[in-house]
């Protein structure tokens, strides 16, 4: 059975930082590539950052030199350093998982019947 468990989201200051975590269950293997999606209230998921199963990262420019995406495979864990986070950050962040390898995320497409789902983690930046 695929899980997904995020954590780490919560209430932050503009310009503050926050590092979400996404732990797999042992069925998603290195083969999978990993993303992080986000939802703002009223509008379509998107794709925030993907990595590939081959180590091949790509980011929204609007996250770019702020957000980073990584992976322990010891771990099994997936993670999304978020700095100088901004008000338009704010919406439910998901973990992705990709059985194809992952080389989708760089379309910036929507989501997959295919993809794999945490249950969303609610990130809020707000003064």
């Amino acid at each position: 059975q695929v899980q997904l468990v995020e954590s780490g989201g919560g209430v932050v200051l503009p310009g503050g930082s926050l590092r979400l975590s996404c732990t797999a269950s042992e069925t998603i293997d290195n083969s999978y590539g990993m993303a992080w999606y986000r939802q703002a209230p009223g509008k379509e998921r998107e794709l925030v950052a993907g990595l590939t199963s081959d180590g091949y990262r790509n980011t929204r420019d609007s996250v770019k030199g702020r957000f980073t995406i990584s992976r322990d495979n010891a771990k099994n864990t997936l993670y999304l350093q978020m700095n100088s986070l901004k008000p338009e950050d704010t919406g439910v962040y998901y973990c992705n998982a990709d059985p194809t390898g992952g080389s989708y995320y760089f379309t910036f497409g929507p989501p997959l019947p295919l993809h794999y789902w945490g249950q969303g983690t609610q990130v809020t930046v707000s003064s």
